[in-house]
């Protein structure tokens, strides 16, 4: 018969929430098998007839060998006719080996990573909020997506692609959708693409890993905005990268800084449309002078276009890679801002020659992006829906803009003085009072409002605190509640000594 305490052990994993789903003569076989592999029960052991174990548990005894056959399958028992049950001699494995002190401290340490593993590790990755709360930002508005259209275009390529659709497909993405990619961005962005050199991947996200992995080896230097994109930061560092950080002022990236630099770079990475998170624009002889810079030194541009199409004020500047005659832009682009995070499709129009290779490199990763979401965004993109969708939140998002800066002004021009983007979807703020950043921050996340400090995004200690306001996702009413919540936890802790 078992143990007291053996049998406790069973009662335990018979009762716990986690195992609520599993069988009950499955519960019991794992259960008994842990107690095996834990020691516990050692080789030889005798296990408690059917019967009696039935009994001391209060359920059948048809359950309990059926757990027993499990065990008995597995290896884990032995059944003599007659005699019982047994745990079994298995010569290969010593049941209850007690660690060494040495073993012990070792299974707690970290894990033994290799040095691009501990980057990745040690960077935090990169985390969204599933479900959204103001001020989150670079969140789009997804209630009003028009999901009807989107499920009827749906149901239209599963009739006429049938089975076809969830086969593999392209690494490299559908030529509908690389074709539609390719029209939009040489249209609405100036770009310089045909269908033959887009690929689509998840995300700009992929995109930045993709190219600092395939574009550069550890310890090479890379130009990088400062302040910058989380993202590519994180990106670019788990890559084992030099993050060389140039200023960006009223004009976007100081370019006289990258051609001032004595130690030569092989990329520079830039969010030439809104800078993120200044929402300053790179000034064209600025942008003029990068591209003859990487013609001359042979370097990349990686550019990322990641909110472009909301531009409030006139139109948006042409890409760079437009600009370029010399094909050393990579440009990014995503969907996940123009139309919802969960369709996790993005791409990036590639120089002749990187095409292959990044391809190549992508099967790697993920193989390839669902066919079947690619061929309802080609067709919602081919049907002009794209473009009526980016024109109507366009003006949802911009009026939402005036309504933030008029309350941010009412209610904390104590506190913050706000800096009114010409686009995107989250606004800066700087701290004007005796606040701190870190504090502003805590404040408000005890309330239930969400804010990105500015501090953490700047390489320099020569950053002004603040944080950003994201105002895409969010209605006047919701916006209006929100403020007035944080501008009352901001009041309670500079009144607090």
């Amino acid at each position: 018969m078992f143990k007291h305490s053996q049998l406790e052990s069973v009662k335990a994993w018979l009762a716990h929430p986690a195992h609520a789903a599993m069988p009950l003569h499955a519960r019991i076989q794992r259960a008994i098998r842990q107690l095996i592999v834990d020691g516990a029960l050692g080789p030889g052991k005798p296990l408690p007839a059917s019967r009696a174990l039935a009994k001391s548990l209060g359920v059948s005894r048809d359950t309990i060998e059926a757990a027993y056959a499990q065990l008995h399958a597995e290896g884990f028992i032995d059944r003599r006719v007659g005699s019982g049950s047994f745990v079994a001699e298995i010569t290969e494995f010593t049941p209850g080996h007690r660690l060494s002190q040495r073993d012990a401290l070792a299974r707690n340490q970290a894990p033994n990573l290799s040095k691009r593993g501990n980057g990745m590790f040690r960077s935090g990755g990169v985390r969204e909020m599933l479900i959204p709360r103001p001020f989150a930002h670079g969140v789009p508005e997804t209630r009003t997506f028009p999901l009807p259209l989107w499920e009827r275009l749906e149901r239209q390529v599963r009739k006429e692609v049938g089975a076809q659709a969830l086969h593999h497909g392209d690494p490299q993405g559908t030529e509908p959708l690389r074709c539609a990619i390719a029209d939009y961005v040489n249209l609405e962005r100036g770009a310089r693409a045909t269908a033959d050199r887009v690929l689509v991947l998840t995300s700009s996200q992929q995109a930045m890993s993709l190219c600092a992995n395939m574009l550069l080896d550890p310890g090479d230097r890379i130009f990088i905005e400062d302040p910058a994109y989380y993202g590519a930061r994180k990106a670019f560092d788990a890559a084992g990268l030099e993050c060389v950080p140039i200023r960006v002022d009223r004009q976007g990236i100081v370019v006289e800084q990258i051609r001032a630099e004595p130690r030569k770079a092989k990329a520079v990475f830039l969010t030439p449309s809104h800078q993120f998170p200044t929402g300053a624009t790179l000034a064209l002889d600025r942008r003029l002078t990068l591209i003859e810079w990487a013609a001359r030194h042979q370097a990349w541009i990686i550019e990322d276009d990641y909110d472009s199409e909301f531009h409030y004020a006139g139109k948006p500047t042409a890409c760079v890679q437009g600009l370029d005659p010399h094909d050393r832009t990579i440009y990014i682009g995503t969907f996940t801002k123009s139309l919802f995070p969960g369709l996790r499709i993005g791409y990036v129009v590639l120089p002749p020659q990187l095409v292959k290779p990044m391809t190549v490199a992508r099967t790697l990763l993920d193989g390839h992006t669902a066919p079947m979401a690619q061929l309802t965004l080609a067709r919602f993109m081919e049907g002009g829906h794209f473009g009526a969708h980016v024109r109507t939140m366009r003006g949802i998002y911009a009026e939402r803009l005036d309504v933030l800066v008029s309350l941010v002004n009412k209610h904390l021009s104590d506190f913050v003085e706000p800096r009114v983007p010409i686009g995107g979807l989250q606004m800066p703020c700087l701290l004007t009072g005796n606040l701190t950043e870190r504090a502003a921050i805590d404040a408000a996340r005890r309330v239930g409002i969400e804010l990105l400090g500015l501090s953490a995004l700047h390489a320099s200690g020569e950053a002004g605190a603040g944080f950003l306001m994201g105002f895409a996702a969010y209605t006047r009413a919701e916006i209006e509640v929100a403020v007035k919540k944080l501008a009352n936890a901001l009041r309670a802790i500079s009144k607090s000594p």
